[in-house]
């Protein structure tokens, strides 16, 4: 059967369902999903030219025209191409001033500046200029009637262009900033905000630990050590404090035109990172995925609704290009296949220096096949959808390093976890051995059952939407066809090449059934073997298969095994094996165990009983998944059943974010999230929160993590991307 569905390279298909009396998918009628260009935050860090590198960074804005500046203590820095930050050495006349501050002309965005003897603009011609006593005045502040406030320590002046109208007493209490608002100029103190009238200084609103305001209409939000609150523009309270925040001691705050839409969106400085208000949650840009470090010194925007924020290191930016979901798989792709392809393997990259992103280094770990089986997946989908030569091609060649792991031993259908050349593994060393076909390589044994879902899961997709002629149908069905003998012939068991079982390749009733029915690995044990040999009858029409997955179903117990209600799934002591203590944590490598597993079960079923039976058990798993947005669980549960949650399948991949270097993040400081009880006897899965930060928030994790682990610790690795793109490209396909 051809499964091939060439779609637009615009169009994601998220709305198909299997009929589960037949083989063939049905398009819902309301589907497509549009893959429409969407606005996806990414950071971008400023260099600063090593010549200018030792300087004090004290404020920044941007002008009418989008030039960004930077105050510092060795003169005024701005923005060059390829994100540096340099000496504006434009004009010869201020290149060796220093400014002692600069701000932006309300209305027209012109750049002002404030020296210890002038004011100037470079705009107008650079006729607006004014003389001052010396070191008078150290803060500036221009309207769009042309008007300019200048304040010192003992008093301030206000000009109209260059005449001087009125020299102004100061109100009481220490200035903290400058604002200009609808042609006002605004004076805040930590106690109080004033508005100039006239030539004297009205009182509008009065309180404590004031330390910024941003203003929308007739609208003032006032940031504080202890979140914000709303006044209108006569002090009249409007929007009651809210601390329940990212981080509640704001240290900026801003109403920026909000890149996604023409409306107007609040924006949050503080020690912890930055963040934004949005109508249903606050974004949240923290940790050395967004900033170079979190204490932010001042914060801007641009016209575009871009945000800056400025550290004493550096400078950071919030960007928001336009982007769609293709772009961002063609971009992981193309990344992926640069610097995280080993011999086949689909690798993370450890980083020999964290400081240093060239010294970028493709190791061996525990599982290389696992992980392949996303990239490999992605691809056999890929081709599916477009019929890409390029993504057969790939696929291809991911195979050859699956059937390399048999056949570089001497053990009989036996795979191996990896191989490397001599001398150059890192992982468990002494778990390696010599390779039979070249003395200059070695490969690692002690294989699990994750290794086997990676054989299962690419040898189905291979046959279903690869091998399209009887030799490859073959290739594939010999390949299977070996590791089943293997397993079958040593009594459902890995054997390595110490005669013994694997700590973890394990099949037999002996030890599936020693877990007890509260126990996942019950259920999902009886899951690989039955998909195993299902499959490898399917594929071989070897009847020795088909008996034997009845036998397993039936004498063994495992058709009822594989039904435990996922409710039933406990927090259960008393159950050790090897050593290890099992039962009493959940471990979300048996999520990303089942759902390939499901597919092969559900695609290779023996007869539509058994197909109607996978697909509950899908449902049912899923149902308790689905807190987690995962859009790859989402999708394989969606092939099969039908159930699909959208929104989460379709933000998994547009928040998905591009740097997936291993960041140390903290969430659970937070004060805008509900926070569940961290105790397994009433929350085994371990939810930490009722409700699931965006994924570009979260730790940048596999698939066999736990999507509500909020924090995570600084690593020296990079993912390698197909976390992205299989449920891309699964999406495309379905």
């Amino acid at each position: 059967m051809n499964m091939k569905i060439i779609f637009l390279s615009f169009f994601i298909g998220c709305m198909i369902f299997a009929c589960q009396s037949a083989d063939k998918l049905k398009i819902a009628a309301d589907m497509p999903v549009k893959d429409i260009p969407f606005k996806a935050p990414v950071s971008v860090k400023y260099g600063i030219n090593p010549k200018w590198a030792d300087a004090v960074l004290k404020k920044v804005v941007v002008d009418g025209d989008n030039n960004v500046f930077v105050l510092t203590d060795n003169g005024l820095y701005r923005d060059f191409p390829g994100e540096i930050l340099s000496k504006d050495l434009r004009y010869g006349s201020l290149a060796d001033k220093i400014p002692t501050d600069v701000c932006i002309q309300e209305a027209t965005g012109y750049l002002y500046y404030l020296y210890h003897d002038r004011f100037l603009t470079n705009a107008h011609a650079g006729a607006i200029y004014g003389h001052l006593p010396d070191g008078r005045y150290t803060q500036i502040a221009v309207n769009a009637n042309d008007d300019v406030l200048l304040t010192g320590a003992a008093d301030a002046a206000l000009f109209h262009k260059n005449d001087k109208k009125a020299e102004l007493a100061l109100p009481s209490g220490k200035l903290i900033r400058l604002y200009v608002h609808d042609k006002s100029f605004w004076y805040l103190t930590d106690n109080a905000i004033y508005r100039l009238d006239g030539n004297s200084w009205k009182e509008v609103h009065k309180g404590a630990s004031f330390t910024s305001l941003a203003f929308s209409g007739d609208r003032i939000a006032i940031g504080t050590p202890d979140g914000y609150y709303v006044i209108d523009t006569t002090g009249k309270t409007i929007e009651e404090k809210n601390n329940r925040l990212p981080a509640t001691s704001i240290t900026g705050i801003l109403y920026s035109k909000s890149a996604e839409s023409d409306e107007d969106c609040l924006w949050f400085a503080s020690d912890e990172g930055v963040y934004r208000k949005d109508p249903e949650r606050f974004r949240y840009f923290a940790s050395k995925r967004w900033l170079d470090q979190n204490q932010i010194i001042d914060m801007t925007a641009d016209k575009s609704g871009n945000i800056y924020a400025l550290t004493s290191t550096g400078l950071n930016k919030i960007d928001f290009p336009e982007t769609t979901m293709l772009a961002k798989a063609e971009f992981l792709q193309d990344n992926l296949r640069k610097y995280h392809y080993r011999y086949g393997f689909s690798n993370d990259a450890t980083l020999l220096d964290p400081n240093d992103p060239t010294s970028l280094q493709l190791r061996d770990t525990d599982n290389d096949g696992l992980w392949t089986v996303f990239w490999f997946g992605s691809q056999v989908f890929r081709y599916a959808a477009t019929g890409s030569e390029e993504a057969k091609r790939f696929v291809w060649e991911s195979f050859e390093a699956y059937e390399r792991l048999i056949s570089i031993h001497h053990i009989t259908g036996f795979s191996g976890r990896s191989f490397e050349r001599k001398g150059y593994n890192v992982s468990d060393l002494e778990r390696w051995r010599p390779a039979v076909d070249s003395a200059d390589w070695v490969w690692k044994g002690t294989t699990s059952t994750d290794e086997y879902v990676a054989y299962i899961f690419a040898a189905a997709l291979l046959d279903q939407y690869v091998s399209e002629t009887p030799e490859d149908k073959k290739r594939v069905a010999d390949y299977i066809d070996a590791i089943m003998t293997h397993i079958i012939t040593n009594n459902y068991y890995f054997i390595d090449v110490d005669g013994e079982p694997t700590l973890w390749g394990r099949w037999n009733a002996e030890y599936v059934n020693s877990f007890a029915k509260t126990q996942f690995d019950r259920r999902l044990n009886s899951c690989l073997t039955v998909a195993g040999l299902q499959l490898a009858y399917k594929l071989t029409g070897k009847e020795l298969y088909k008996t034997e997955a009845f036998r397993v179903m039936d004498e063994w117990g495992y058709f009822e095994n594989m039904k435990i209600p996922m409710k039933n799934i406990a927090y259960t002591t008393g159950f050790q094996h090897k050593g290890i203590t099992m039962g009493e944590d959940w471990n979300h490598s048996d999520d990303e165990m089942a759902f390939p597993t499901y597919w092969v079960l559900y695609q290779y079923a023996l007869n539509d009983t058994l197909k109607q039976t996978f697909a509950d058990i899908t449902r049912d798993h899923w149902e308790i998944e689905r807190p987690e947005r995962h859009g790859l669980w989402n999708l394989i549960a969606y092939s099969i059943t039908g159930d699909i949650d959208l929104d989460a399948t379709v933000s998994y991949l547009k928040e998905f974010p591009t740097d997936r270097r291993r960041y140390a993040v903290r969430n659970s400081h937070r004060k805008d999230l509900e926070f569940l009880p961290r105790d397994v006897h009433t929350n085994f899965r371990m939810q930490t929160t009722t409700q699931l930060p965006p994924k570009d928030e979260r730790p940048m994790n596999r698939d066999n993590s736990n999507e509500f682990n909020l924090d995570s610790r600084e690593g020296n690795s990079i993912l390698a991307g197909d976390e992205y793109l299989l449920p891309y490209w699964m999406a495309r396909f379905l």
